[in-house]
């Protein structure tokens, strides 16, 4: 065994004293110059002296809200998810290191601006004095966390770009060399139609459509419930920001500031390619061939760990890299490098200074950094502007190559070509109709006749696909003006769905045709479908009917090749064969039946609110207290979405995600909002705000944002510094 020195154990015992020593006397500075204010709904209103103080505190009260949530953001983020969750986890954690190790996150976060260190700095030490001075909450992973983590969590999106980088062809690369059979892709693709879909609203409406002459906004993401809190975050220094934050994260991601306000949906912009890389040995190194040269393939090592039982193991994988990017699967036999933004740094100062803006020349030089890649931007600011920006990093490239699939990256056509400047990508500003809206659907009807035209831009740049919430949305805005905020909630929660008005006749008229005389098992259901206006409610009967027909369409309903998923519910309700249409309801009615004893089942009986615990993947219990719910999946068109991504073996179906956060506001010469939070701020069952928004959130009945420090402190219900 080797002894070090004792001047070396001394020096270095020095050194780790002096950190600490460091470390605590800003906290203690921070804790000094920061102040939050809880209002009678929770939220945390956080006014610090600098930038730094201010988001400090906005990660410790983010840690008071929901410290489990905070660290399985980043226990996913930094790749160390198999280390709680075992070995399947190990390729999660393998995507996240084939594009960024530790020690790259950690080059990353020193050539990083000044300003942007100490935020991260402030970042790091908000969550660590939150643990420091709550002994009691014990971490299952992340005992320090670190300035460099942001990093590997800059975007914004729950997710981001990453997870569309499929795992399970990582895995299959990894551990067969084969590329994922296409059955178990077309078994994926019906697996995730059948779910519910992903997605945001986003609408902006002119002054001269409003009865106050100022601009609106609504900010409408679609999101898993409880994965995103409402906060405000004040500062001497220009921040001023309420909104949105995703758990872990020191910047507003959706929400508004007195001048601006900024809403982004999910983009179709083609942001990740995948390049096919001809490889070859040579004296045991990889090269692979671009153009008239060989290159080398980057490669190096990273070991993971998993959890087994109780005890911890070891896995090193070889990572390779082109400059196109990562290997991450097979496409046609061929190693394939995935290429996707990944600008840590700019996309972290993109979206922190995206905050500050303080109206529209300023929020469109913001635009200029270009890395929010993974959404589009609806916007309103007090100047009385409205706009669109549709994604936000659009790689340049040569149109002869089809980037849908994977290109040959031999060839260097096929390169990215640098970036497109935001005035080359689909954007729209004031437009003559006085509104424009974004639900995840096509941007060349954001505006009716004002809208960008598909002719003016490359292909890659969106695709041109409508949904049912976009059909919907166009046709409540369309003639309408005299908006208020209480107008634009309800306009947002409009009951009507346009899905079931393509679905449900299709399905009345199979049975007209059916050669056999129906019973009153079959008669009477037809009846109340016959009789609905299409409109979602919690005592709607054929709404029941109609989403679990829908949703059976879904399962197991007949596809056709290249469809839209809205294409696919105008062919199931007209050219689908009627004994299809027939045995799906058939189907329908015995689920009922068995289920409940009845298919009368009213919708808020069957579609419930439930939050029993603060754990991340919520547990359901039929047996245990509820709320009706009368809100509807996206998938209808239903603006104020509200659906299930996982059950848990139950009869009734209990909500995970849809409306989550969701504001309205107007800007004039004192910003005015209104706010709904699904549940509650607080991630605790214990807390009085884990759940006093539920009831709320069914009955739509949204607070009052107190944005001014005088209203604030009228709401105020516990005033502290950190750690007190």
């Amino acid at each position: 065994m080797k002894f070090l020195p004792l001047f070396l154990l001394l020096g270095l015992a020095s050194c780790a004293t002096e950190k600490s020593d460091s470390e605590e006397n800003r906290w203690k500075t921070h804790a000094e110059n920061t102040t939050i204010i809880r209002d009678d709904f929770g939220v945390p209103h956080i006014y610090g002296k600098t930038d730094a103080d201010a988001v400090f505190g906005l990660l410790y009260a983010q840690c008071e809200d929901d410290f489990n949530r905070v660290e399985q953001n980043y226990i996913w983020a930094t790749g160390r998810l198999a280390e709680v969750e075992g070995e399947e986890a190990l390729y999660s954690d393998l995507r996240a290191k084939l594009f960024m190790t530790e020690e790259e996150a950690i080059q990353n976060y020193e050539k990083s601006p000044d300003w942007l260190k100490e935020l991260c700095v402030a970042f790091a030490d908000g969550i660590n004095y939150y643990l420091k001075t709550h002994p009691e909450v014990k971490p299952r992973l992340l005992t320090h966390f670190e300035p460099w983590m942001p990093m590997y969590f800059s975007e914004g999106s729950i997710g981001g770009d990453i997870e569309r980088i499929r795992t399970r062809k990582i895995k299959a690369f990894y551990e067969s060399g084969m590329e994922v059979p296409k059955m178990e892709e077309a078994t994926m693709k019906k697996k995730e139609e059948a779910m519910e879909p992903q997605g945001s609203n986003g609408i902006a409406i002119s002054g001269k459509l409003t009865e106050s002459g100022n601009a609106m906004l609504l900010i409408n993401p679609h999101t898993s419930f409880y994965f995103r809190g409402e906060v405000h975050a004040v500062s001497e220094e220009g921040l001023n920001a309420y909104g949105a934050v995703t758990w872990g994260q020191f910047f507003i991601y959706q929400g508004f500031n007195e001048k601006t306000g900024w809403m982004h949906t999910s983009t179709y912009t083609d942001v990740i390619d995948e390049f096919k890389e001809s490889i070859v040995e040579m004296d045991g190194k990889l090269f692979y061939q671009y153009g008239e040269e060989l290159r080398a393939v980057e490669t190096s090592e990273v070991t993971l760990k998993y959890k087994d039982g109780d005890a911890m193991k070891e896995k090193t994988f070889p990572m390779h890299r082109t400059h196109h990017g990562p290997i991450t699967h097979l496409a046609d036999g061929q190693w394939t490098a995935s290429a996707m933004m990944w600008e840590p740094v700019k996309a972290l100062e993109q979206s922190y200074t995206r905050t500050k803006q303080a109206g529209y020349q300023g929020f469109r030089e913001m635009m200029d950094i270009r890395t929010n890649s993974s959404n589009n931007t609806v916007y309103a600011d007090a100047e009385g502007n409205i706009g669109y920006w549709h994604g936000n990093f659009i790689p340049v490239r040569d149109t002869k190559f089809d980037y849908t699939k994977p290109v040959d990256g031999s060839d260097p056509a096929t390169d990215w070509k640098g970036l497109h400047t935001v005035d080359e990508s689909i954007t729209l500003l004031n437009p003559e109709n006085g509104w424009l809206q974004n639900c995840n659907s096509t941007p060349f009807t954001a505006a009716l006749e004002f809208s960008p035209k598909k002719a003016d831009y490359p292909n890659y740049m969106s695709i041109d696909r409508e949904n049912y919430r976009g059909v919907h949305a166009i046709e409540l805005l369309t003639g309408r003006s005299g908006y208020t905020l209480d107008n634009l909630i309800a306009l947002a929660h409009d009951p009507y769905l346009p899905a079931f008005e393509k679905l449900i006749p299709g399905l009345l008229k199979a049975y007209e045709n059916t050669p056999t005389t129906l019973g009153a098992e079959f008669k009477r259901p037809l009846e109340v479908l016959k009789a609905w206006d299409y409109r979602t409610s919690k005592t709607s009967i054929a709404m029941t009917l109609a989403h679990y027909y829908g949703t059976e369409y879904y399962r197991s309903g007949q596809r056709i090749e290249g469809y839209t998923p809205m294409q696919l519910v105008e062919y199931w309700g007209s050219d689908s064969p009627d004994e299809e249409k027939r045995n799906i309801f058939t189907a329908v009615l015995l689920k009922l039946k068995a289920d409940f004893g009845t298919w009368e089942m009213p919708w808020g009986e069957v579609n419930r609110y439930q939050r029993l615990n603060g754990d991340i993947r919520q547990a359901f219990d039929d047996n245990a207290p509820s709320i009706a719910v009368g809100l509807a999946s996206g998938r209808w068109g239903a603006l104020a979405a509200y659906g299930e991504r996982y059950t848990n073996n139950t009869k009734k179906m209990y909500g995970t995600r849809g409306n989550s956060f969701v504001a309205v506001v107007e800007f004039g010469d004192k910003v005015q909002a209104k706010s709904m939070l699904a549940g509650g701020q607080s991630g605790d069952p214990n807390s009085p705000h884990f759940d006093d928004q539920a009831q709320p959130y069914a009955d739509i009945q949204f607070k009052e944002v107190p944005f001014y420090r005088e209203d604030v402190e009228k709401r105020a219900q516990k005033t502290y510094h950190p750690g007190e």
